[in-house]
């Protein structure tokens, strides 16, 4: 990608923990199931910290893209998606900050396909210290599938939807707190 900033490039010995099963030519049948989440494990470099001594906001907008393109090579959805002359653009990112991260920490990055939308894709992501099993960060990026040549968004095809299980909410949520009732 150009313009692979020190965050990036600081990853490159992340560890994947997710196989592609996608073969090309074989019959639907035949393709074995891929865990629908997707792993990325990283040790923080020291040049992603800010000011503030901890894991700068950009560095997660970043690890959130490199997760995607992994999940998406692993399927072989990036592939389909060079095959028909599209390519993945960034429609809106959102991230909440639960708790901060350090150099030298190992962090899991999960991330997963909620849903397809036309032309549009919701992917989120969770961010979880590894030496407490503390939730960081979660997020997610709304995607959209445009024409490469044009720009112009086109719709999803199902056979690129089909290379993704779905999962629609967090897992492993645990319950959220009702609202507080009194109030109409």
């Amino acid at each position: 990608m150009p313009g692979a900033s020190a965050c990036r490039l600081a990853v490159c010995a992340a560890i994947v923990s997710n196989e592609c099963y996608v073969q090309a030519g074989a019959e639907p049948a035949t393709i074995p199931v891929m865990n629908p989440i997707h792993r990325l494990e990283i040790i923080v470099p020291a040049e992603v910290l800010d000011r503030n001594r901890h894991v700068n906001n950009v560095a997660y907008v970043q690890w959130m893209q490199d997760a995607a393109i992994q999940h998406s090579a692993a399927t072989g959805c990036t592939r389909m998606t060079e095959a028909i002359g599209a390519t993945w653009v960034a429609r809106m990112h959102r991230i909440e900050y639960l708790s901060p991260a350090f150099a030298g920490e190992a962090i899991t990055v999960l991330t997963w396909v909620a849903d397809f939308r036309k032309v549009r894709s919701l992917r989120r992501y969770k961010f979880i210290r590894a030496a407490d099993q503390k939730t960081l960060a979660h997020g997610e990026t709304d995607w959209v599938l445009v024409d490469a040549a044009t720009g112009r968004p086109r719709a999803i095809p199902s056979e690129m939807a089909n290379l993704f299980e779905m999962v629609p909410d967090e897992p492993h949520n645990a319950p959220r707190k009702p609202p507080a009732s009194g109030r109409k």
